[in-house]
C-alpha cells in the first residue's frame, strides 16, 4: 500500500505552493475550527478571540491578488499519472476534500491497493449535521475524492459526470471511517466505479460514480477555464461534457 500523504515532501518547483508557513497556517486554522464549535468558553473569551482572528485576517487580505492577476502556481501545473498514483493529494494542495493547504479539507488519508483506493477518516465536530452524526454532503465529497483516486489507478481520471450516494446507517462523529473505491467499467469517453464506507463492521454509506475520460492536459487546462488563463468559461460540449 502507498499513503497517499505520508510521501516525502516533493521540493519546489514541483510543490511552488508548499513551505513558507501556508500549510502551518492551515493546520492552526484548523484547529481554530474546531474550537470554534467545541470550546466552551465565557463570552469575553470568545470576543476577543474573535478579534484576534479578525485582525490576522486583515493583515492576509493585503496579499490576495487582483481579479484576473491570480499566481499561476497556486494551481497544479501537472496531473497525476496511475504509477504516481500516491501524489494524488499533493497535487490538489487547495482542493476542498483533501488539500493540505485548505483549512477545511476533510481529516481524510488515501492509500492504494492496486486496483482499490482506500481511505481512512475519523470526523470530528467540525463534519457534523445531526448531532453526532456526520453531515452527509461530508461524505458525498469525500466519495467524490476516493473514487477518483481509483480512477486514477485505472488511468481514467477526469471531471465528474454524476454521483450518486445511498445512505444505509448513520456515520459517527470520532469513530474511524474506512473507505474503499474501485473501477467497475471504463469505455472511450467514460469511467464508471463504486465505493463504500464501513464504520464499526458495518457498511454505513455506498456510493457510485460516471467521470469524464479526459487527456490530462485537458484536465491540466480545466484549472484556468479555458487553458489561457484568462478565466473565461467554455461550453461544457468544448469542455469535453458532451456524451
Amino acid at each position: 500500500m502507498v499513503d497517499a500523504r505520508s510521501q516525502p515532501e516533493v521540493p519546489p518547483p514541483t510543490k511552488p505552493w508548499s513551505g513558507g508557513g501556508r500549510e502551518a497556517l492551515a493546520d492552526a486554522v484548523r484547529r481554530l475550527m474546531a474550537l470554534t464549535v467545541t470550546a466552551a468558553a465565557p463570552p469575553g473569551v470568545l470576543a476577543d478571540a474573535a478579534g484576534r482572528a479578525a485582525e490576522v485576517a486583515d493583515a492576509l487580505e493585503a496579499y490576495v491578488p487582483k481579479p484576473g492577476a491570480e499566481p499561476a502556481e497556486r494551481f497544479g501545473e501537472r496531473s497525476v499519472a496511475p504509477e504516481e498514483a500516491h501524489t494524488l493529494a499533493a497535487a490538489m494542495p487547495f482542493d476542498v476534500v483533501i488539500g493540505s493547504c485548505n483549512p477545511v479539507a476533510l481529516p481524510l488519508t488515501i492509500e492504494f491497493d492496486r486496483p482499490r483506493a482506500l481511505g481512512l477518516a475519523t470526523f470530528t465536530a467540525i463534519y457534523e449535521g445531526a448531532p453526532g452524526l456526520v453531515h452527509g454532503a461530508v461524505l458525498a465529497g469525500a466519495f467524490d475524492i476516493m473514487l477518483t483516486a481509483a480512477n486514477v489507478i485505472a488511468d481514467g481520471a477526469g471531471p465528474t459526470v454524476s454521483l450518486t450516494v445511498h445512505y444505509l446507517k448513520p456515520t459517527l462523529i470520532g469513530e474511524p471511517a474506512h473507505f474503499e473505491a474501485w473501477v467497475t467499467e471504463q469505455t472511450d469517453r467514460r469511467t464508471f466505479s463504486q465505493g463504500r464506507l464501513i464504520q464499526g463492521g458495518m457498511v454505513t454509506v455506498e456510493a457510485e460514480g460516471e467521470f469524464v475520460n479526459m487527456d490530462r492536459s485537458r484536465i491540466r487546462a480545466l484549472h484556468r477555464r479555458d487553458g489561457s488563463g484568462s478565466g473565461a468559461a467554455r461550453p461544457p460540449s468544448e469542455a469535453g461534457w458532451a456524451p
